[in-house]
């Protein structure tokens, strides 16, 4: 199973390299019947492999005429990667989809080690005062995840 699975990961990444465009449009149905597979399994290694840690935003449609978009991120400018860090942030954020996201943006030399370190600090102090003094609730807690992360990435990129 995770030989189909890097293969389906691998003959998308291709895909991707070889178009100009950073968007890529497929439809799920075809994508399985390609490879021998259920669409489920295509929705595992989009949802695995093609994150938003990753670099990747993905938009999914189902039904009949269902398709897959996938949109590589790609940044030229800092406001250009401050609007795809915002989006790949979103409303709400995990603890460890933030983690993740600090570690692909330090893989990708977008923020340094020490910077990283600094968010991870921040974000880990403000879990804690949410969780432990304040009793906030999961979802307002990601949310105000999400809300600091964003601070932070802006003035850690356009120091």
């Amino acid at each position: 199973m995770s030989s189909l699975t890097k293969l389906i990961e691998a003959y998308i990444e291709d895909l991707l390299e070889e178009q100009e465009d950073p968007d890529l449009s497929l439809r799920r149905k075809e994508l399985a019947a390609r490879f021998g597979c259920v669409p489920s399994q295509i929705n595992y290694v989009l949802s695995s492999r093609f994150t938003p840690e990753r670099g990747y935003i993905v938009e999914s449609q189902r039904g009949g005429h269902g398709f897959i978009r996938i949109m590589k991120v790609r940044v030229k400018s800092a406001e250009e990667r401050l609007e795809n860090l915002e989006n790949l942030v979103g409303e709400s954020l995990s603890e460890r989809d933030s983690r993740r996201l600090l570690a692909y943006l330090h893989e990708k030399g977008v923020i340094s080690s020490r910077e990283r370190l600094l968010v991870d600090v921040a974000l880990r102090h403000q879990e804690e005062l949410a969780r432990q003094e304040f009793d906030v609730s999961p979802y307002r807690r990601e949310v105000l995840q999400a809300d600091l992360l964003k601070r932070l990435l802006r003035s850690v990129i356009l120091a």
